[in-house]
């Protein structure tokens, strides 16, 4: 058994499974600060800080929020070239 998924590195060793990956946000507005809270009320919170500042917000399609010290761009630069490599693998030319 095998699992063909790719991972997204969101800082220090900790890693998401890109497909999973509904949106990269920064943490610094009302509403993401709203999000994260009830994500904490609802047990879905992931902190994988690793005791640094948070400087991005990943949420999944399974509703959890993930906690990352990794900027969002960063993050999101990660993805792309993830599923530009993945649609490769697809398209071979």
């Amino acid at each position: 058994m095998s699992c063909r998924c790719k991972l997204l590195n969101i800082g220090f060793g900790n890693t998401v499974v890109a497909d999973r990956v509904v949106a990269i946000v920064n943490p610094s507005s009302a509403p993401m600060k709203r999000l994260r809270e009830e994500a904490k009320n609802n047990s879905k919170l992931i902190d994988a800080t690793q005791g640094r500042r948070t400087r991005a917000i990943v949420v999944t399609d399974s509703n959890h929020v993930i906690l990352s010290a990794i900027q969002a761009e960063t993050i999101s630069q990660r993805l792309s070239a993830d599923m530009f490599s993945k649609a490769e693998e697809k398209d071979p030319r």
